[in-house]
């Protein structure tokens, strides 16, 4: 899970790429749900807003997402944490 936050998730435009709390997070599982990104991340800190990005014809998740969390303190929670497992799907190389 990692990457480099190209597009905008949440707040309004001027705000949301400079929300401290917000991570892009890449390497989803292909069945990687909303519902189950938040889950995982709850663990680390509230969770304002999440989102999986899916590709506008097909509708399948394009492999990425998005996590705001409502302390930007839980970021650091996440980044300190080496290892991430979601959907079967393990992450070394950390997110951000």
């Amino acid at each position: 899970m990692e990457g480099d936050g190209s597009q905008a998730a949440s707040g309004s435009p001027g705000d949301s790429q400079h929300d401290p709390g917000k991570m892009f997070i890449g390497g989803l599982s292909w069945q990687t749900s909303p519902d189950s990104l938040r889950d995982y991340f709850s663990r680390f800190g509230e969770v304002r807003e999440c989102m999986v990005m899916r590709d506008p014809t097909t509708k399948r998740s394009r492999g990425f997402g998005f996590v705001t969390f409502a302390d930007a303190a839980s970021v650091d929670k996440v980044l300190a944490q080496p290892h991430h497992e979601l959907d079967s799907k393990t992450s070394c190389r950390g997110v951000k």
